[in-house]
Parts: C-alpha cells; structure tokens; sequence
C-alpha cells in the first residue's frame, strides 16, 4: 500500500516543515514493525519549495492469515482458503493502512508538534495521493464523502484491465486529495476513517472502544457531515448497537455545538453516575435535557426535597404526595379531558411519564423526546423496551432531539406535555422552543407546567432569593407565566387556561403552575414577522438534516 502527502512552501515558511509535523526527518528513510507487516516512511522530495512524504505499508498477507486462527479473510467465509491468500490487501488502501497511519504518525493525528506548536494549527498546501483505492460506491461515493470536508477531489475509476475496455471499471481508484484550507492533524484523522470506510471492510474485530476511536477521530468534522450515517455504519461493520451509540453521541456534540456549549451542559439531565437499572416508579420525576421535570423542592434536583410536600401543604407532619405525582396525574387528567390519543412528552427524562402513558390503553402512540443520551437510556431500561411485547412496543418511541429545532416528525400529534421544561431554558431560547412547539409541531393540546416562585417562601430549607433547582434559569411568578402563555396563546392560534398544581395557597398560590393551550378550531395562527426571522435559520438546518437523513 502506498499514500504520499505533499505541500509547498517559501523560504520564510518552508515546505520541508512537513517533517516537522510528522515527527519524521526528511533526510532518513525510517522502517515500523507493525502486527501485519512493516511500514516505511521516506521523503522522494524534500526542499523549501517542495516537500513529499510518502508511507509505504509491506503487508505479511501470509502471516496475517495464520493471526487469524482460520477466521477467513477481510470479511471472507471461514473455509474461503484461497480468498485468504489471493486478496488486494498487499496493494490497495483498507483499515490497515489507517491503522499504520495512526500508529507511525500518532502525534500529528493528534496536532501535536513539541518542537514547533504553532505549526499544526495552521492550514498548508497539501496534496494526498492513494493510486489504489477500493471504493464501494465508486468515484461519486468518494466525492461524497471528502468534498464537504475542504477538499478538491480526484477519484479516477481504474479499469479492470486497459486490455479489455468492454470489461469496465473495477472498485478501486486512483484518489488524488487537494486544499489549501485543511490542517495535517484534520487531513490524517479525514484519512484514518474514510479509508476503511470506502474499503467496507476492517481486518480485525470492531469492538465498543471503536465507537470511542470514531468520535476522537471525527470531532468537529463528523458531527456536521452529510454522509454521517453510511460513515458511522461502515466503520463500525454495520454493528447496530455501536452506530445507535455512536450517533447518538455525535447528535449531542451537534447540538452542543449549535448552542456552543459544552456537551456535559446539554447532557445534564442526569447526573453520570445514576444507577442506569430499571428503578421502581416511586413517583419520582426526574430530569430533560432542556429541562428537569421533577424536582420537588429546592436543592434536590428529584422530588423528595423537604418534599415531603403533602396535599395540604408543606411541612404540615401528614402522610406526603410527591409533588411529581401531583403534578403527573394533573397532567393524566387533562390529557383524558382533551381527548387525546397519541402523546408528545417533551423533555421525557427517564420516562416517567411515558410510563403512566403507557398503562393506560386511550393512548395509542407516545413519543418521548429528550436531548439528554443519559436519560433516554435510562428510560428506556425503566419501560423495560427490550423485552416489551410487540403490541406495546409499537405504541412507545423515545427520540434525542432538542426542544429548540423543529422537527417535521413530531407534526399532527393530539397533545403535547412540556413538564417542568421551560425554566431550564436561558430566556433568549424560549422564542425558538415555542416555535418549535406552537409554530411547527402545532398539536392540538399543549400542557406547560413550570414552578412557581412565589411559593418558594413556603420551603423553610430554601435560601430567600434562591431558586429550586440549581440548573434553573428562571422561575416566574404566576403573573408572569399568565402574560408569557397569553401571548403565545395569540401569537399562534391557541386559547390557554391555567390550572393550580398541589396546595394552593391562598397568599402565594400553588407550588407548580400549569397551562392548558387549545388549538383555536378554524383560527390561522398569527406569526409576527420577528419570530419567523429568527427560525429562518433553524428551518434552512432542519431542510439540510432531513436530505442528509
């Protein structure tokens, strides 16, 4: 197998600074023992205006083959004999080329230069060349995959034989890469997934940390790729538990990014070491990505605070009601008033909700939708998915998503439950989750309940100033909340009421406030021309989302 990479240079930045990012002198040829063979790297050129490295792998075919045990070959049956010795392997670009690329230039995949650290930020002229690589999918695959990442590509299909014209192309082809934009670091760790995927194949067994490699390897490029699902699925040997692992890390990093924030504060829902076994439906409600739904009382972030809120009132001494169960059967029975069939609960967290949902039959479809990987999984363990009956399995949907993008699949449903979400949003969001929510899914009956901070006075162990939970952005008063849900309510075509949730005090009202919004039968909504400016933008990334899908 054969790569060269090239660039050029000036005598104030000379090209022979290549060496210097690959940890590899210009002026030795250098020989690596690799598990399958031995790997050379040499410089045909090297002078300030040209440099050329080049990686020239001598595969021991033979020796692979008796590693193996009889496993057969590259994705070859166990008593194909012949195809184990008579194979491309030698000669054409596969994961093992990737894998002496990672290993002979580990730390320019990395973007590490000791002796020069400004150099592996900075793009250069490059110019990669493969002259034998199998693509499956052929030379638009290849364009496919490297043209959204900076680069000009060449991908010229060769002939079976040049004797034979009629006998057409084979699978392999010559690949020539070209871009003044791309560093060495992204063009290495580019190469070092694409390969084996174009190839469609790896020489060895794909296990769980290879999820761990294609996330190190892709960060900031694979997130936003168009082909991010065929990429994902051939690297991992199309196992489906690790590309559903790896794709929905990779959302999370989308998402984290759109919001530029890190991924532990969009996946905050859970805290990583909760126990990930099924728990016992205590009443508890806990956690969304964009919100927690749960919290009972300040400083708990579940429900049991000094939560031992009971139906009468805080600290009165007599047998508690979870708050999160007042609330949830709150929300049961407006759902039963409105009619309601098939269900969105939004920011579901770990599934509680979807649970009651679930025990009831009215409710024919139900989809939870949380950004939060941590809570999801801990949902669906806590609905036992994977040894639900079929019947019930196909009335229960969980989906990563977050509440800020529109998504056209959450479109028509009966109703749509927001519990304890909104004040986990910083204000400036809250236009594009209603957006999200009242302009694009639009369903008939929308159940927002959110704290009420006027009751706070009433939890002796709160802090005066202090707010329930510590990932709250807000907590509104109910005047507030009525003016926010009011103005929604006419924004979009809906007509709201509010409902008191637990004690309701007759100083400071009750602990969880809740709207009820009513789709306005024969009523078009009204968009001012602000709020469509500002989701222009989300539609344009959702239209991109879907085509890449």
């Amino acid at each position: 197998m054969f790569l060269t990479v090239s660039t050029t240079g000036t005598p104030e930045r000379p090209a022979t600074d290549l060496g210097h990012l690959l940890h590899k002198h210009p002026g030795k040829a250098q020989a690596f023992s690799t598990s399958f063979g031995t790997a050379h790297v040499l410089y045909p050129e090297a002078d300030d205006e040209r440099c050329t490295a080049a990686l020239l792998l001598e595969v021991d075919a033979v020796a692979l083959v008796r590693r193996s045990k009889g496993r057969g070959g590259r994705g070859g049956a166990p008593d194909a004999a012949l195809a184990q010795y008579v194979n491309d392997r030698p000669y054409a670009a596969s994961s093992l080329l990737a894998v002496a690329l990672s290993a002979v230039f580990s730390s320019a995949l990395r973007g590490v230069c000791r002796a020069r650290p400004e150099l592996p930020g900075q793009p250069r002229p490059l110019r990669i060349e493969i002259p034998a690589l199998p693509a499956r999918g052929g030379a638009a695959l290849v364009q496919r995959l490297f043209a959204p990442l900076g680069w000009t590509v060449t991908a010229d299909a060769v002939p079976l034989d040049t004797r034979f014209p009629q006998w057409g192309d084979s699978r392999y082809v010559r690949l020539v890469l070209e871009s003044d934009t791309v560093t060495l670091a992204e063009a290495l760790r580019h190469l070092y997934v694409l390969l084996p995927v174009l190839d469609d194949a790896k020489h060895y067994w794909v296990a769980p940390d290879e999820v761990d490699k294609l996330l190190r390897a892709g960060e900031g490029w694979l997130p936003a790729h168009p082909e991010q699902h065929l990429i994902t699925s051939r690297y991992l040997s199309r196992r489906w538990s690790l590309t559903r692992q790896a794709r929905e890390r990779l959302e999370l990093a989308r998402l984290a990014e759109s919001d530029d924030s890190a991924v532990e504060e969009i996946d905050n829902a859970v805290a990583a070491d909760t126990d990930t076994e099924p728990p016992t439906d205590t009443g508890t409600d806990t956690g969304t990505g964009a919100g927690d739904g749960t919290e009972a009382g300040p400083g708990t972030g579940a429900d049991g605070g000094p939560g031992a809120e009971t139906e009468t009132g805080a600290g009165t001494g007599e047998r508690s009601v979870p708050l999160a169960v007042q609330r949830r059967e709150a929300i049961l029975a407006e759902l039963a008033a409105a009619g309601a069939a098939r269900v969105l609960d939004l920011g579901c967290g770990q599934g509680q909700l979807v649970q009651a949902l679930l025990k009831d039959v009215r409710y024919t479809e139900i989809v939870g939708v949380d950004v939060s990987v941590r809570a999801l999984t801990i949902a669906a363990r806590r609905l036992r998915l994977d040894r639900m009956g079929e019947r019930q399995a196909a009335r229960v949907t969980l989906r990563q998503g977050s509440l800020v993008y529109t998504d056209k699949q959450l479109k028509g449903y009966d109703a749509a439950v927001l519990s304890e979400v909104v004040e986990h949003l910083d204000p400036p969001r809250l236009p594009a989750l209603e957006y999200a929510v009242f302009g694009a899914a639009r369903p008939r009956t929308v159940l927002v309940t959110t704290p009420n901070v006027e009751y706070n006075v009433r939890w002796e162990t709160l802090p005066a100033g202090h707010v329930r939970h510590g990932d709250h952005r807000f907590e509104w008063t109910r005047e507030q909340f009525r003016t926010w849900a009011g103005e929604v309510a006419a924004r979009h075509g809906y007509t709201v009421g509010f409902r008191p949730v637990g004690p309701d005090d007759p100083e400071v009202g009750p602990p969880t406030q809740m709207a009820v919004f009513t789709l306005a039968s024969g009523e078009r909504p009204h968009e001012p021309r602000g709020t469509r400016e500002q989701h222009e933008q989300h539609e344009k990334t959702d239209e991109k989302e879907a085509k890449a899908a």
